[in-house]
């Protein structure tokens, strides 16, 4: 048992710590990005530093960020400290960016490049004349449709030897001459700037005819502009940009005084001028001007949310936390009714051998791989077809979860002791003792107990999932696995020390009426799910549904009574054919999902309307059915204290029913990294980013964030 879960842990590391990439490697086909890292020199002769390049290779429809990356996204970020020792020679290295562009994703504007860009760096050496060893690792942004965080390995060597060119230096500079200069070769001028306080005005002239002026504006104290208004000159060889702030600043907060760095660029030209921003003393003279085509859309376009950090965490932790969001799984409420099937497989082994105990508990762990496995494949496939995924959608579909009603009918009619899940005869002739365990069932309960544990997210789990989901093939699969092999790890104890099983008492009349108390609760769960195909489809669809459940379970009992081999057929066949017309009749999805009575209907553009207006706003993403986002309700926002702050104060309650699948709902939760649930979050003046809660919610914790979220910022 010892050497198994060695094995297991082998087999995972050993792909986790994979490199992501090697410096002029081919990239994978299909990936969303490549990166090389490049010099432009074959030696390192004499110089004190080497020009060295990221060369960075979109897929369509892929950008990355500039250093400033807008109101979303991350720059890159390299870590070169295992380089820097005596050994790597590497003393500094200076990362520069070429001239950016704006890109336009979910309503929100970012600043970055596509398709192909170098990243010139210069890398000071320590000892001028010895190697240049890189061993460095990248953390790299990319966006499409969906944000995927990338992570790469980056090595390479530049051996002694004459300094001369090598095949990528053309490359490295001609990327080299698009990184803003602060010169007057570009032919650009910023002639002045001025601001009112709260705006910026920047005149620019130029020697040659503009084509497509554009500025950006950065600022080391935490403020971030948008996209200016340009208003160029009827000769075109001038040009004023007004710009403002992306958020309000605070009261008693003003731009005068605050140093800038402009980036100016028109087609292959770009300059750089740093700037204090002049001391306010009266208003600018004039409107700041604003160009018509982009004012008019400003006031058509719906107000957009501050964009939500994006955290980017080593691939080796997130592995970590799938490992124990999966542990976790097993004290969700979302598996409490698989329970009955747990505690009755540890009781079966009372005074038994340990041998067999060893099987069916690894027999059990082997069944809750395969879900997650199974659950891996299904979304690597629905990713490759463009489809929407997520943790736990296929609780949004009424084919999944009529099935599902199917076979807790048969587990419970089992528990009932109506029909009995056999052995091959081949396999039961292998196995001697006074107990054979039921491999099939063992096999299926693991099975199962995944099936139930995927509604809701747990601690540490979403984070895992989110990771995966925006993610490749790759990583999916690894953090797939991460998480079922967490899950089994109860099993797993139980199979490395039997005792835990066997010590217990031997079975007996007992056990028959606990397995008959226990069945129940497998019956009860089936009911709750009819309940969710009631608020899913219909409530004549979901009676259908229950009227089958129904009969097969007093067909089971029938043939109980009169176990004939024609009987089983025909009662298969029965419940088989009634099933089969039940799902093809009755199984059409509501269109539109109703919210509790009390809490007001997710709209994320009311939302962004009422955070801009310094409003408090309390999102709860919830479904029928999520077992845990209802625990939250019952335990927690329906307690006295927090319903009077939610319900009776100026904060407003909103909810988004996500138990049919709804693509607004889907895109909320990727913004924040989540694709599962539960999922609350709050905002307010004190967080226009909003705050997002833990998935299992903690009375104390909703009342300290909402008071956060309230909080005026420069209280």
């Amino acid at each position: 048992m010892v050497k198994i879960i060695r094995i297991l842990l082998t087999i995972l590391l050993m792909i986790a710590v994979a490199p992501a990439a090697q410096a002029r490697a081919e990239a994978p086909p299909n990936e969303a990005v490549s990166v090389f890292l490049i010099a432009g020199v074959k030696g390192v002769g004499e110089l004190t530093s080497v020009p060295l390049g990221l060369d960075i290779h979109l897929a369509s429809g892929w950008h990355t960020y500039w250093r400033s990356p807008g109101e979303a996204g991350l720059p890159p970020q390299i870590n070169w400290s295992q380089s820097e020792s005596d050994e790597g020679n590497l003393k500094s290295a200076m990362l520069l960016y070429p001239a950016p562009k704006r890109y336009m994703a979910f309503g929100l504007e970012t600043i970055g490049y596509s398709d192909h860009v170098v990243l010139p760096i210069d890398a000071g050496l320590r000892m001028p004349g010895k190697p240049l060893a890189i061993n460095a690792t990248l953390d790299l942004l990319v966006c499409s449709q969906i944000c995927l965080p990338k992570h790469f390995i980056l090595k390479l060597t530049v051996p002694p030897g004459p300094a001369e060119e090598s095949a990528d230096a053309a490359l490295i500079k001609q990327f080299r001459d698009k990184v803003p200069s602060d010169t007057d070769k570009t032919g650009l001028e910023v002639k002045n700037v001025a601001s009112d306080g709260q705006n910026l005005v920047v005149d620019v002239a130029s020697k040659d005819v503009l084509q497509t002026p554009d500025l950006f504006a950065e600022s080391d104290r935490n403020i971030d502009f948008g996209a200016p208004a340009a208003s160029v000159a009827a000769d075109r060889h001038s040009v004023q940009f007004s710009v403002k702030p992306l958020a309000a600043l605070p009261e008693g907060v003003t731009l005068a005084g605050l140093p800038l760095t402009l980036t100016i660029t028109d087609g292959d030209r770009a300059l750089q001028h740093r700037v204090v921003v002049p001391t306010v003393r009266a208003p600018v003279s004039g409107t700041l001007p604003q160009a018509p085509a982009i004012a008019e859309a400003s006031e058509a376009a719906a107000p957009a949310l501050p964009a939500p950090s994006v955290p980017a965490l080593p691939f080796e932790l997130v592995i970590i936390f799938a490992i124990i969001g999966g542990f976790i799984l097993n004290l969700m409420p979302c598996v409490l009714p698989v329970l009955s099937l747990k505690l009755l497989s540890v009781i079966n082994h009372g005074g038994g051998e340990a041998r067999f105990v060893r099987q069916s508990f690894l027999v059990t762990a082997a069944g809750i791989l395969f879900s997650f496995l199974a659950l891996a494949g299904m979304t690597i496939a629905l990713k490759e077809l463009g489809l929407a995924v997520g943790w736990g959608v296929q609780f949004q579909q009424p084919v999944f979860l009529g099935l599902l009603v199917l076979l807790l009918t048969f587990f419970a009619a089992n528990m009932w002791g109506l029909f009995e899940i056999r052995l091959p005869q081949w396999l039961a002739a292998n196995l001697s003792g006074p107990y054979h365990p039921k491999l099939a069932g063992d096999f299926a309960t693991g099975a199962l107990a995944t099936l139930l544990a995927t509604p809701c997210t747990a601690p540490f789990l979403g984070t895992a999932v989110g990771f995966a989901l925006a993610s490749g093939p790759r990583e999916i699969l690894i953090i797939f696995m991460a998480l079922g092999f967490g899950m089994t790890l109860p099993y797993l104890a139980v199979a490395l020390r039997p005792r835990l099983a066997t010590s217990l008492p031997h079975p007996g009349i007992w056990m028959m009426h606990l397995r008959h108390l226990l069945g129940w609760a497998l019956g009860l769960t089936a009911l709750w799910l009819i309940w969710v195909l009631a608020a899913q489809i219909s409530e004549r669809g979901a009676f259908v549904v229950g009227l089958c459940m129904l009969a097969i379970v007093g067909l089971f009992a029938l043939q109980s009574h009169r176990p004939r081999s024609y009987i089983r057929f025909g009662v298969a066949s029965f419940a088989i054919l009634a099933f089969g017309i039940t799902l093809t009749g009755s199984l059409a999805p509501k269109p539109i999902m109703s919210v509790d009575a009390n809490w007001q209907v997710f709209d994320e553009s009311a939302l962004a309307r009422d955070v801009k207006s310094g409003k408090t706003v309390f999102v709860d993403v919830t479904a029928d059915w999520c077992l845990t986002c209802k625990a939250n309700q019952k335990f927690v926002l329906s307690r006295d204290d927090i319903a009077q702050r939610l319900f009776h104060t100026q904060v407003i309650p909103m909810q988004a029913n996500w138990t049919s699948p709804d693509p607004v709902i889907a895109a909320f939760l990727q913004k924040y990294g989540r694709f599962g649930i539960p999922f609350n979050i709050v905002f307010g003046p004190g967080a226009p980013q909003g705050l997002v809660l833990p998935e299992l919610l903690l009375p104390q914790k909703v009342l300290e964030t909402l008071d956060q979220a309230e909080k005026s910022p420069q209280s």
